[in-house]
C-alpha cells in the first residue's frame, strides 16, 4: 500500500497553556517565561514536536505499564516505533516515523480579538527557611484559543487492518492527552486541552476514510473539562 492521509483537527485550549519560548534576553519588566510564538505575526503556536513528544510519552507509559521503568525510545512497543520512529530499530537501522506533525497555528484570532490570545500569570515561589517570596511572570495562551492541528500519515502498512490499528493507537494518544496536560505547569492547572472536528483527506491511498475517521469521533468524549 502507498499514499498519504492528512488528519486535521482543532486543539481547543481549556486552561492557560504554556509552551515556553526563548527567554535568553529579558528586559526589566518583561515576562520571565514567554510562550513560543510565530515570528511572522507574534501569535502563539503549538510546535509539532511538543504535540508529538507528549503523545508518544503518554502512549509509551500506557504500553509499558510501569512509569518507573520506562524503556528507551528505541525499545518502545513496535506500533509506537512505526508511528513515531526510532533512531535504531530491532534490525539496527533507523525506523522512519509514519506520522509527520506540523506546527499548529491559531485559527480563531478574530474571535479572540476582544480578549487577546495570551495572558501573564503572576506566581511566587516561597523560601521555606525565611519565607521570602520570589515573584515571576509566566505567559499563557488563554482558554478559548483554537489551534489548527495537521498530521500527515504515510501509508506504508501492508494491510488496511494495520492502518486501522495505527489510527486506533493515535486516537488513544489523543484520549490520554485530554486526561493529562500539554506544555508546562500541568500539575498546577495549566495545559488542559480538547481535540475536536476531526477530518481526513486522502492522497493516492484509496483507503476507506469514513471508517478511519470514525475512530477519532470518540476522542471528544475523553476531555476532563467540558466547560
Amino acid at each position: 500500500m502507498y499514499g498519504k492521509v492528512i488528519i486535521d483537527c482543532t486543539l481547543l485550549v481549556r486552561t492557560g497553556l504554556h509552551i515556553g519560548g526563548s527567554s535568553v534576553f529579558s528586559a526589566i519588566g518583561a515576562v520571565d517565561s514567554p510562550v513560543v510564538s510565530n515570528p511572522n505575526d507574534g501569535n502563539p503556536i503549538v510546535p509539532g514536536s511538543s504535540l508529538k513528544g507528549k503523545l508518544r510519552t503518554l502512549l509509551a507509559r500506557s504500553y509499558a505499564k510501569d512509569i518507573r521503568n520506562m524503556p528507551d525510545c528505541n525499545n518502545d512497543d513496535a506500533v509506537i516505533i512505526r508511528l513515531f520512529g526510532a533512531s535504531k530499530s530491532a534490525d539496527g537501522k533507523p525506523a522512519t516515523a509514519r506520522l509527520q506533525f506540523a506546527d499548529a497555528f491559531v485559527c480563531n484570532e478574530d474571535e479572540m480579538k476582544s480578549i487577546g490570545l495570551t495572558e501573564v500569570k503572576f506566581e511566587n515561589t516561597i523560601n521555606r527557611k525565611d519565607c521570602t517570596a520570589k515573584p515571576r511572570q509566566i505567559e499563557r495562551v488563554v482558554p478559548g484559543v483554537r489551534f489548527a492541528v495537521r498530521i500527515v500519515y504515510d501509508v506504508t502498512a501492508d494491510t488496511e487492518a494495520e492502518v486501522l490499528e495505527d489510527m486506533q493507537v493515535l486516537a488513544k494518544g489523543f484520549k490520554l492527552l485530554q486526561m493529562d496536560y500539554l506544555g508546562g505547569h500541568g500539575t498546577r492547572g495549566s495545559g488542559r486541552v480538547s481535540f475536536e472536528n476531526f477530518k481526513m483527506k486522502d492522497f493516492e491511498s484509496g483507503l476507506d476514510l469514513k471508517k478511519l475517521c470514525a475512530v477519532f469521533k470518540d476522542v471528544e468524549n475523553y476531555e476532563v473539562l467540558s466547560v
